[in-house]
């Protein structure tokens, strides 16, 4: 049974059970005690054991590490963030804060760098520009600035080096707080009517574990990522399965599956001090995979195949793939650009 009262919840045994509030002020020190007492006249057999409700952890933030350098990118990204580059009309990084929002959560992080206020900016509100769309009549174009500035509440953490992904999302730590959150790596864009992310909660909401994006790679590209050890799971249609063990990129005769981890991670809150706690390995560098072995000493952790289609924008093929299909897709573009590309001689 659960009692709330005030901002407080109570979870009791039985339903006859009930908790007396009572609230005491001291004039001196001006603060505020709360004393309870509690009564539960439900008659408890010999050897039985009274239990609380377990409480259903829920996935609220998402966290964006953002302070990579793009060198893949050079000379563009010398000045400007990659996370800035546009598929057509919008940034990489929208397209993962929009997948987060609409997965459930209502909280993002961003771990920033140097040179890398462009996307703050982008997420703030533009007075300036915003009153001159105003003024010239072009409120669709006003609508989609709006809606950029007003999409949820962003925090921004600075990370002074670049010291690994382990160490940018542990950089997170105060704010994340004691609750379970998301990874998503910006450059990974997947395509699916229902997100990637939110897949992955709804396996979370079952688990209530650790669940970590997977992608079936065939071949000798395998070496290319970290892979999974891994063994079927029930349920969620043979896309689960439990994890074992991570190897990152075997060579391609040693690889334990052809299971690729994936730039999208539901983590507990226990990873913050397997990463406080592990080596730091070449060049100073924090490795996530290796928080998430040791934490999967001590808790379930579960791979999950998603659906959809995954562009990998840190690469250049993969960015114009990428923005060539996203085009096609739009019904303001697609029709012509379409038929420019049949007019071409290739």
């Amino acid at each position: 049974m659960r009692d709330r009262v005030g901002g407080l919840t109570f979870w009791s045994a039985t339903p006859n059970a009930n908790f007396d509030i009572q609230v005491h002020s001291c004039p001196k020190t001006s603060r505020t005690y709360v004393t309870t007492s509690y009564n539960d006249p439900t008659p408890v057999a010999p050897g039985q054991r009274l239990t609380t409700a377990p409480m259903t952890m829920k996935v609220r933030k998402a966290v964006f590490p953002a302070a990579g350098l793009g060198t893949r990118f050079l000379p563009a990204t010398k000045a400007q963030p990659k996370e800035m580059l546009p598929i057509v009309d919008k940034p990489i990084i929208q397209y993962g804060v929009e997948e987060a929002m609409a997965s459930g959560c209502d909280q993002i992080v961003i771990i920033t760098g140097r040179g890398k206020q462009s996307i703050e900016d982008h997420f703030d509100v533009s007075y300036e520009l915003e009153k001159m769309l105003e003024e010239r009549g072009k409120h669709d174009l006003l609508k989609i600035v709006h809606s950029i500035s007003d999409m949820m509440h962003v925090a921004y953490v600075r990370q002074k080096e670049a010291l690994g992904l382990g160490h940018a999302v542990l950089m997170a730590r105060e704010l994340v707080g004691d609750e379970p959150f998301a990874v998503l790596l910006a450059d990974d864009v997947i395509d699916n009517p229902v997100p990637a992310l939110k897949q992955m909660v709804n396996v979370f909401n079952e688990k209530q574990c650790s669940i970590i994006a997977a992608q079936v790679v065939e071949g000798k590209m395998i070496s290319s990522y970290g892979v999974f050890d891994a063994q079927p799971a029930q349920g969620f249609n043979g896309r689960l399965f439990e994890i074992r063990n991570m190897v990152e990129k075997p060579k391609y005769e040693e690889a334990p599956s052809n299971l690729a981890v994936i730039g999208r991670y539901i983590l507990t809150p226990g990873i913050f001090e397997c990463l406080a706690r592990i080596q730091a390995g070449a060049g100073g560098e924090l490795q996530l995979t290796d928080g998430m072995r040791m934490l999967l000493k001590k808790e379930k952790m579960y791979a999950y195949v998603y659906e959809g289609k995954r562009y990998d924008t840190g690469d250049k093929l993969g960015f114009l793939k990428a923005t060539v299909e996203f085009a096609l897709k739009r019904s303001d573009l697609g029709g012509p650009f379409r038929e420019y590309l049949k007019s071409l001689n290739l």
